[in-house]
């Protein structure tokens, strides 16, 4: 991919600080396509690493070195998403992609050519959040890396097809198969005021093990999520019902007495909750609301994927 030319771009030899200036953008990518930070560093590391692994002549042919990259990381997660659906099947309970905090070093990007339907595309802050995620993670990689680039970072099919080795046509029909199952997994949010009232009613109510009003903020239907990894401890299959989950989450307060306290914070552009437990965030807690009620909760406890939260 070389048809797009970014603003500063030095043809004859690009510098280090135009290059690394595209370190964010690539991180933004890879989060979405790996959802793992971690992971997304070490694709723009990689990166980085082909880009120097070039001669001076080579580097100085490329048109526009930012798109360059753009294709060289999409090609690197496209391979690991392939290798990724083997590692979970040795994982310990359910991977749930790694939790962000506030959103703002992630839900910036830069957008690309327009022309596009904006009724088929997503926005950034639209694609970082927790239920997107786990939409994008039930799809092939092929799937995920087409609707990735072209609904949410707006790279046209043409390019989109050089980066996934398949026809224009082709990407669109993954994209278009994609969006699908975007749309049926999607829920209606009311606004983020709204839904932080019902974080901190939630709260509220776990902390007092009050089952009743715990059962009238859950979604009877409802579905609590946990990723521990194998490294902490916590229920390894998904918790069905509203009233299932009041009652567990109520025994998860009473055991962990005052040893553990709940913080409102933001999840991926959401209200969520964090768990400490002496002074350490021991859980991050994403939820998808629709109306006044909670649809589902993924609390992530494995420590390797609260690193940004600790550092931070």
């Amino acid at each position: 991919m070389t048809s797009r030319a970014e603003p500063g771009d030095d043809r004859s030899d690009p510098g280090l600080s135009a290059i690394m200036s595209e370190r964010r953008q690539l991180i933004n990518l890879g989060y979405r396509l790996l959802g793992s930070l971690a992971d997304a560093e070490d694709v723009v590391q990689e990166t980085y690493a082909r880009w120097y692994a070039m001669s001076t002549q080579e580097r100085q042919g490329v048109e526009s070195p930012g798109a360059w990259l753009m294709t060289v990381a999409s090609r690197i997660c496209l391979n690991l998403l392939g290798s990724a659906r083997a590692r979970r099947e040795t994982y310990v309970g359910d991977w749930i992609p790694e939790p962000l905090p506030e959103p703002t070093e992630w839900i910036t990007g830069r957008s690309g050519a327009g022309g596009i339907d904006p009724a088929d595309r997503v926005t950034l802050d639209e694609s970082v959040t927790m239920a997107f995620l786990v939409v994008l993670d039930s799809m092939t990689p092929a799937e995920r890396v087409a609707f990735v680039l072209h609904d949410v970072f707006r790279y046209p099919f043409g390019e989109v097809a050089e980066i996934v080795g398949r026809s224009p046509a082709a990407c669109r029909q993954l994209a278009s198969s994609a969006r699908r199952r975007v749309r049926t997994a999607q829920t209606p949010a009311g606004p983020s005021a709204g839904q932080a009232r019902i974080v901190r009613q939630f709260r509220t109510a776990w902390q007092a093990k009050d089952i009743d009003a715990l059962i009238s903020l859950l979604d009877p239907d409802a579905t609590a999520t946990a990723d521990g990894g194998g490294l902490a401890v916590t229920h390894l299959l998904p918790i069905v019902g509203g009233e299932q989950i009041a009652r567990a989450y109520a025994e998860i307060a009473r055991v962990s007495g005052h040893r553990t306290t709940f913080l409102e914070c933001t999840v991926n552009g959401l209200p969520g909750l964090v768990a400490r437990q002496g002074g350490d965030i021991a859980t991050v807690f994403a939820f998808e609301i629709s109306g006044d009620r909670i649809r589902h909760i993924w609390a992530v406890r494995n420590p390797e994927k609260l690193r940004p939260w600790r550092t931070g």
